[in-house]
């Protein structure tokens, strides 16, 4: 991937930022090591050379690893040691894993050494940053990790390009033997000394990259919900009242729901839709997937600002086992460990995919006839000779579906490992991976939401939406044709989430309502 950023983020050891972590996975941004980080990491890595040679017994220095840490190691097998550790640990299996989520994974492990608590050679950590600079990303199959003592097999394959081996995607996506894209960019392969292997795969940055991605993707998709959710409200001749402010913070202060309820109330206000029957619909109160939206869409918003404080303080910590601490101790600790981080990648897929099941009944109600407040069956041109969209919902119920099933939380199982040293672990790798699947899944949901409220807007003519969703509808029409005859639907739908996942949804109603959120 070469850059498309001229940003430059220095890691330092006071740290990076969760959007750092995007501008480096996502947009290619260079990154550069700070004096602090430097000096940091010269002091540590002093005490760990004079362990080294010494007879001391030091875990992952002088002994070996997992249930073997009672194994006393010979000095002169102890770069072996380091050696051994990444190949036997580089075990991972299936497909490559995203290009963003090795990136991330990557830029932590760096931010990790940069606070000088690993105790590794900046030599080392240098190399990390010329691969994330040239654009050298390591081939990182799907599965291999279990969340505990870190995301050792996706970081031990990133370990093992660093040595030269294994393989690797070029700038531009091409794979190939490590070395061949190395000889190109000009990178030298570094030879791994005491303490360095273990220091490059003893953290939870893979889960930790996922979680900070899908807190960016998930609370724009929130907005892009509140967005669908008032065009539906408006094709459904639904009521904006329940919306308005006193209604939400003064009775129930839950900051997101409040969010969720401004935002439709903005993107509704001047609709003559909305007006057309405020005063005389003889409906009480519309259905809960359009009267609640907000407390559902709030809730998830609640959700990613929890899951964000959390990333935010892994982002602040120096995951390594052993680490090495300011006076010369190395001791030995737990916080690899990813049940902080475990837990709310489950929270997220259970709010994404509730999020995602609303939508689905707002689309159902709109393209049936009976609770649709006049529309055609299914927004057909021709119901009986057209389908319109009825097959469009079914591919959005086949996502709900989907998305339900991987709600079902990764955290909860745990599988014994290392000859049962390793006796309890996170899964939080799984609920990442599952995670990201969910969140491709409601983009592509919502997406059907806006081209059938789209459609369902239209056929309200000649009474005319609010300027926001007017805005919205016009944009979508740019690749998504209107109502018409049938014809081929798919194209159709990945357009439209093409148009989710760019923003270009959310800029279109920020033309007209800037606060929108």
């Amino acid at each position: 991937m070469a850059s498309n950023s001229s940003k430059t983020i220095t890691v330092s050891t006071s740290g990076v930022t969760l959007e750092d972590v995007i501008a480096v996975a996502r947009h290619g941004a260079h990154v550069q090591l700070s004096q602090s980080s430097i000096n940091a990491m010269n002091t540590t890595r002093a005490f760990i050379e004079s362990y080294a040679a010494g007879g001391l017994p030091v875990y992952g220095v002088s002994t070996g690893f997992g249930a073997l840490a009672n194994r006393h190691i010979d000095v002169q097998d102890r770069v072996q040691l380091q050696k051994s550790l990444i190949r036997s640990h580089a075990a991972g299996v299936g497909p490559a894993i995203e290009r963003e989520v090795v990136r991330a994974l990557m830029f932590l492990r760096l931010r990790t050494m940069a606070s000088g608590r690993t105790g590794v050679r900046v030599a080392l950590a240098q190399t990390y940053v010329e691969f994330l600079n040239k654009g050298i990303t390591p081939v990182v199959p799907e599965f291999g990790s279990l969340g505990c003592s870190g995301d050792l097999a996706p970081l031990a394959h990133c370990a093992l390009a660093l040595m030269g081996e294994g393989r690797v995607h070029d700038p531009h996506g091409v794979e190939m033997p490590t070395m061949q894209a190395l000889n190109t960019a000009g990178i030298i392969p570094i030879e791994l000394e005491a303490k360095e292997g273990l220091a490059l795969i003893n953290g939870t940055d893979g889960m930790l990259g996922m979680l900070i991605m899908a807190c960016a993707d998930l609370g724009h998709l929130c907005t892009v919900a509140d967005i669908t959710t008032a065009m539906s409200i408006e094709g459904l001749l639904g009521t904006d009242r329940v919306f308005a402010p006193d209604l939400h913070a003064p009775l129930r202060p839950q900051v997101g729901q409040a969010i969720s309820a401004a935002n439709i109330y903005a993107t509704l206000k001047g609709s003559e839709i909305i007006a057309s029957h405020r005063e005389n619909d003889s409906r009480v109160q519309d259905a809960y997937s359009l009267r609640c939206a907000p407390a559902v869409t709030g809730a998830v918003r609640d959700t990613v600002a929890y899951a964000s404080t959390i990333a935010t303080r892994e982002l602040a910590s120096s995951i390594d086992n052993p680490v090495v601490m300011p006076d010369g101790r190395v001791e030995s600790n737990g916080n690899f460990h990813g049940a902080p981080v475990g837990y709310v990648l489950d929270f997220l897929a259970i709010a994404a995919a509730d999020l995602g099941s609303m939508s689905e009944r707002r689309t159902d109600r709109a393209l049936d006839q009976h609770r649709s407040a006049g529309l055609p069956a299914f927004l057909a041109h021709d119901p009986g000779v057209d389908s319109g969209l009825m097959i469009a919902q079914y591919t959005q119920a086949g996502l709900v579906s989907e998305n339900k099933r991987l709600a079902v939380p990764a955290s909860v199982d745990s599988i014994p490992s290392s000859a049962m040293q390793e006796d309890h672990v996170s899964m939080g790798w799984s609920a990442a991976r599952k995670l990201r699947k969910v969140i491709e899944n409601l983009t592509r949901i919502l997406a059907i939401e806006l081209v059938t409220s789209a459609r369902a807007i239209e056929l309200r003519e000649p009474l005319k939406p609010s300027q926001a969703t007017a805005r919205v509808v016009r944009e979508l029409r740019k690749t998504v044709p209107g109502a018409g005859p049938d014809r081929f639907l798919s194209p159709e739908i990945e357009a439209a989430t093409l148009l989710v996942n760019s923003g270009a949804v959310v800029g279109a109603a920020r033309e007209v309502i800037s606060e929108i959120i």
